[in-house]
């Protein structure tokens, strides 16, 4: 938003058009939409993505620029010279904005060391320093907002912006009846201004409401109300996948830490082993109060949102397991996918727990993805806008949930659970039953009538051998929702199965009806009707009918191979007596052979 001032007075009054000043006499009054201008500025330089070192960049450059544009340096190039800003220049509203943004600056340096301390402890120091300097800023915006220059919603903006930097110091300092007072007051204050404004401004406020009420319920379940944790879960199953729901989720992983201590042991297929590590416990406690969150969450969105929020803890949890297990020679074994021998190791088993919650999680989340796609399938009503779901979508989350199926019975210390592994195997029966019959209903869609009632032959077979394993098994009210899809899914198929068989006949007949419609052109290429005089356009088309292309195979004849062979049995006569000799004569030559034996 761009840097504005609005005058506000009952008296005689002349307004500037150009800068956008009303004077009052010699008073100008300004309005600062203090909240409207840090939202706009987070959410256009990185908070939308949780980046607030970029956003502390972003307050820095606005900072200098302000500066600059004022002529308000703090010294020179050779030394720093602090000036404070007080009433008596405060002739123009980017001083005001200046303030502003020096706080946001601090507020959001303190929230990236924030992040940043999850790793390093001791930079939550630094981070508590700077919320201080933070709440200074504030409270310098704040005094000179209660001057006469600014109006009253500038006063009310300036006072709950306050409370909340307040608020959150002391929530960090871990003072919670200061934080639930302070919180309480930027509370009423937002409240107040959102009854007062249109409906932009009135959603702006009660967001900004919305933020501040956790931290409330959670200062209060501090202080001692221990229904506190139960609102806080209740607008875990409201926020959806929103911003909110990160901050709602870390402050109920702060409220289980108490909990925790209580979780020492887990048993799971028939074996107890110890839970030492404090992050683990929270994930478990967390995960045994899932199911009721995920049944009383009203929408399939909510609903997706907490299971991925299980999932990304479930993940911190088996990194946090897997760098305690670094000597642990069985689990490096498990890693590089070599058998192991013996009983696997407590903390091992329990790793393996993590890995099974986590698969079976994906497996629950991806079904309530395919449930929400179905509602977008073609044919069926749906909402303006929304993109059309094509059973490929399907068939791919599918693949997905049977892959997570299949990688169960695989996971170190279950490969002798013969149960389990037979368990496995039923459940993914089923779920290839349901991938089958979304790659027969892509298959209708293209009227490939055979591949598609062979597809659905395929279907009723998976569906019934999975369906009386689930008997055989007993396992029927475990996997309820599961067996009640799969007897719908089998009368559905029936009836596609004769649908696609009939619109097969139709078509069969509508091809013959076209087939007798065809006129069959005998034009032979000109080559073959040189000696016939016909009148045809064609041959002077870009495409004229001249001969045949490409041309046919012809035999031709292959060319002679001749041995000689008699050439073996030819005797060729004697030339020796045509030879000549060599004759040496006289004494000299006689004395050479004697001596040095002639010449060679």
């Amino acid at each position: 938003m761009a840097d504005t001032v609005i005058g506000m007075a009952s008296e005689e009054v002349s307004v500037n058009s150009k800068s956008g000043v009303e004077t009052v006499g010699q008073k100008e009054t300004f309005t600062v939409e203090i909240l409207q201008i840090t939202k706009e500025a987070q959410q256009q330089h990185g908070l939308r993505h949780g980046d607030h070192q970029r956003y502390r960049s972003y307050c820095s450059r606005r900072i200098r620029r302000i500066r600059k544009s004022l002529h308000f340096p703090l010294g020179d190039k050779r030394r720093v010279t602090p000036k404070k800003i007080t009433v008596e220049i405060l002739k123009d509203v980017r001083y005001l904005h200046l303030i502003l943004f020096e706080a946001e600056r601090a507020w959001g340096y303190a929230m990236q060391l924030k992040t940043e301390a999850n790793t390093e402890p001791r930079k939550k120091f630094h981070m508590i320093s700077r919320l201080k300097k933070a709440a200074l800023h504030a409270e310098e915006l704040h005094v000179l907002c209660e001057t006469d220059r600014c109006d009253a919603r500038t006063k009310l903006e300036s006072q709950a912006y306050l409370a909340f930097i307040k608020g959150s110091v002391a929530f960090e300092l871990e003072n919670w009846k200061s934080a639930i007072e302070s919180y309480s007051n930027a509370k009423t204050i937002y409240e107040k201004l959102a009854s007062a404004f249109t409906e932009d401004l009135q959603s702006m406020y009660l967001q900004r409401v919305s933020e501040v009420e956790p931290n409330i319920r959670y200062c209060a379940y501090n202080i001692g109300d221990e229904s506190a944790i139960k609102d806080l879960m209740k607008m875990r199953r409201k926020a959806g996948g929103d911003q909110l729901s990160s901050q709602i989720d870390s402050l109920l992983s702060q409220t289980r830490e108490k909990q925790a201590a209580t979780l020492s042991e887990v048993t799971w297929r028939g074996r107890t082993v110890p839970v030492k590590n404090e992050q683990v416990r929270l994930f478990l406690l967390n995960v045994q109060e899932s199911p009721k969150e995920i049944e009383k969450a009203q929408g399939l969105d909510n609903k997706i949102s907490i299971y991925e929020s299980i999932l990304k803890q479930c993940i911190d949890a088996q990194q946090a397991l897997r760098d305690t297990l670094q000597d642990d020679q069985g689990f490096k074994s498990a890693i590089r996918g070599l058998p192991i021998e013996g009983k696997v190791s407590n903390q091992h088993y329990l790793h393996s727990y993590l890995t099974y919650i986590k698969l079976t999680k994906t497996v629950d989340r991806n079904l309530l993805l395919i449930d929400s796609l179905k509602n977008f399938l073609p044919g069926k009503q749906m909402e303006d806008g929304h993109k059309i779901t094509k059973p490929q979508d399907l068939v791919r989350l599918y693949d997905i949930i049977i892959q997570n199926l299949g990688e169960v019975p695989n996971i170190s210390g279950l490969q002798d659970d013969t149960v389990l592994e037979e368990e496995m195997e039923t459940r993914t029966q089923g779920f290839k039953a349901f991938r089958c019959f979304y790659i027969a209903q892509s298959y209708a869609a293209a009227k490939k009538w055979r591949e598609a009632i062979g597809l659905y032959d395929r279907v009723l077979s998976y569906a019934s051998q999975s369906l009386n394993v689930y008997k055989k098994l007993q396992i029927e009210a475990v996997y309820k929702g599961e067996v009640t899809k799969l007897e719908e899914l089998v009368k559905e198929v029936e009836g596609q199965k004769y649908s696609c068989h009939a619109s097969s006949i139709l078509d069969a007949e509508n091809l013959t009806d076209q087939i007798g419609r065809l006129v069959v052109s005998e034009k032979k290429p000109l080559i073959e009707r040189l000696d016939q005089y016909v009148e045809d356009a064609s041959l002077i088309s870009k495409k004229p009918n001249l001969v045949y292309f490409p041309p046919d195979f012809e035999p031709i004849p292959c060319r002679p191979l001749f041995f000689d062979l008699a050439l073996n049995n030819v005797d060729f006569p004697s030339l020796e007596d045509k030879m000549e000799s060599k004759k040496t004569g006289g004494l000299t030559g006689l004395v050479n052979r004697w001596l040095w034996g002639g010449k060679k």
